[in-house]
């Protein structure tokens, strides 16, 4: 169920192409993605309508701060007012914070999905969680050899079968 929550909520906010993606733009993605590093959007084609997170994420801290302000309300109540000042400036600090968190989450789910399926197009017969460090090894070394990119499927390849 989460699952297709999350799913539900990446098809929301996204703009995903249907254009594949060419493989030197997949090699380099999943190379990104390997060393944490921010995956170009457009080479793998989606973009985030921040709008559409905006909605997303003040429905998430509604879901969670209805029932944490019914549960201390009565604490808060009874309370120095000046404390109520206090923690509603932080809770309001730590929920614009996380938006930038959450935004970062979801272009990150969105990469690995994309490059899952761009895997399955250019790499159909080497699972992406067993060979994604291997290829990109192998990427890596044909970046130092500068193999034009009609020579690089078949250098991964080949690299692959030995």
């Amino acid at each position: 169920m989460l699952s297709s929550l999350k799913q539900k909520i990446i098809d929301y906010v996204f703009t995903v192409s249907k254009q594949p993606i060419l493989l030197k733009d997949l090699l380099i993605a999943n190379s990104q993605y390997l060393q944490k590093l921010h995956v170009d959007p457009v080479k793998l084609g989606f973009r985030l309508k921040v709008g559409r997170a905006y909605l997303v994420y003040i429905a998430l801290v509604i879901l969670f701060t209805v029932p944490f302000t019914a549960i201390t309300h009565g604490l808060f109540a009874n309370l120095d007012p000046h404390v109520s000042i206090i923690v509603a400036m932080l809770l309001t600090a730590v929920i614009f914070i996380f938006f930038n968190f959450f935004r970062v989450w979801l272009v990150d789910q969105v990469a690995l999905s994309q490059i899952k399926k761009g895997w399955q197009v250019h790499f159909p017969f080497f699972p992406y969680k067993e060979y994604n460090r291997k290829i990109d090894k192998i990427f890596q070394q044909s970046n130092k050899l500068e193999l034009p990119k009609k020579d690089l499927q078949k250098y991964i390849l080949d690299n692959l079968v030995d």
